[in-house]
C-alpha cells in the first residue's frame, strides 16, 4: 500500500501521537529508527504498522527488517518524502517508522535474582533524562528499572530515541512509590536513596547485596517516603557551586560503582 498525501488519516494520527494525551488514549507510540525497531522486535511489544520511505530506506540491511516485520504480520505502507517528513518524530532519516502498542508491567510481575540490582526512579520528569538513564542501566547490567509515579510516559518517542531503543531490551516496571517500597522491604532488598543531603559518599555503600538504588526528580529530589524507607542514603561529592548533577549523570556514576563492586560476582 502507498500513501501519497500528508492529509491521509493515518498520517494525521501518527502526528497526533506526539501528544501524550493521544498516546494515552490509543495505547500506541511511534518508534522511529532502524535500531529502535529492531530492538522492539526482540521484545514482546506489539507492532501494528510500519511506514517505509524508499528514498531513505534500503542501504543498511533494511530488507532483513522488512522480512521480520512481515513475519510478525505487520502491515507495511510505502510513503513519499513529504509524508515521511510529516510523520517522523526526529530529524534522522533512516526511512522507517513503526507504530507499536507497548505493555506496562507492575512491580508484582518482577522476578528477582539472588543479588539483584535495581534502579528506582521517583517522579521522573524529562524524557531525555529517562532515556539516558535507561541506556546507562543497560550498559551497567542493571536487572530492572522501576519507574514510580512518572511525570512523563515511559514510551514517549523521545524516551525511545534517547535510550537508543534499549528500553525494549530492559525489564521496566511502573507502579506507585508506596507499593514499590513495600515490595522491596518484603523481599529484603536494600533501599539506597540518592540525595544531596546524605553524609555517606556513594562509594561507601555496599552494593554487592541485593539493592535498589533510588533517584528523585531534578526539580524536587526524592519524595519523603523514600528517605524514610531507605536503609542507607548516599550522595555524590560536589566541589563547585552546584549541589547536584543531572539525574541521568548521577545514576550512571552510582550504578557503575555498583558494577565495579560486583565484578566477579556474576
Amino acid at each position: 500500500m502507498k500513501i501519497e498525501s500528508i492529509h491521509n488519516p493515518r498520517v494525521k494520527n501518527i502526528v497526533k501521537l506526539r501528544q501524550r494525551a493521544f498516546r494515552d488514549e490509543t495505547g500506541l507510540t511511534v518508534i522511529d529508527g532502524l535500531r529502535e525497531i529492531r530492538l522492539s522486535l526482540q521484545s514482546k511489544l506489539s507492532i501494528e504498522e510500519a511506514y517505509i520511505c524508499p528514498k531513505y530506506f534500503g542501504t543498511q540491511g533494511q530488507n532483513d527488517l522488512v522480512g521480520k516485520l512481515k513475519k510478525r504480520g505487520v502491515t507495511i505502507f510505502e510513503v513519499g518524502e513529504k509524508v515521511f517528513a510529516k510523520m517522523a518524530f526526529g530529524d534522522r532519516k533512516e526511512g522507517v517508522i513503526a507504530i507499536g502498542r507497548p505493555m506496562l508491567k507492575k512491580i508484582l510481575q518482577l522476578r528477582l535474582k539472588k543479588h539483584t540490582l535495581l534502579v528506582v526512579l521517583d517522579h521522573v520528569e524529562k524524557p531525555g533524562n529517562l532515556g539516558a538513564i535507561l541506556r546507562s542501566c543497560d550498559g551497567a547490567g542493571v536487572d530492572a528499572v522501576i519507574v514510580c509515579d512518572p511525570r512523563t510516559d515511559i514510551f514517549n518517542p523521545n524516551v525511545i530515541r534517547a535510550s537508543c531503543g534499549v528500553l525494549f531490551a530492559l525489564p521496566i516496571f511502573q507502579d506507585d512509590s508506596d507499593t514499590v517500597a513495600q515490595f522491596l522491604k518484603s523481599k529484603n532488598i536494600q533501599i539506597c536513596a540518592a540525595t544531596p543531603c546524605a553524609q555517606r559518599d556513594y562509594t561507601g555503600v555496599d552494593y554487592k547485596k541485593a539493592s535498589a538504588i533510588v533517584f528523585g526528580s531534578e526539580q524536587k529530589g526524592l519524595d519523603d517516603l523514600w528517605l524514610k524507607k531507605a536503609d542507607v542514603t548516599l550522595s555524590i561529592p560536589m566541589k563547585g557551586e552546584a549541589d547536584s548533577l543531572n539525574v541521568s549523570v548521577s545514576t550512571a556514576i552510582v550504578i557503575y560503582e555498583a558494577l565495579r563492586q560486583r565484578r566477579g560476582q556474576r
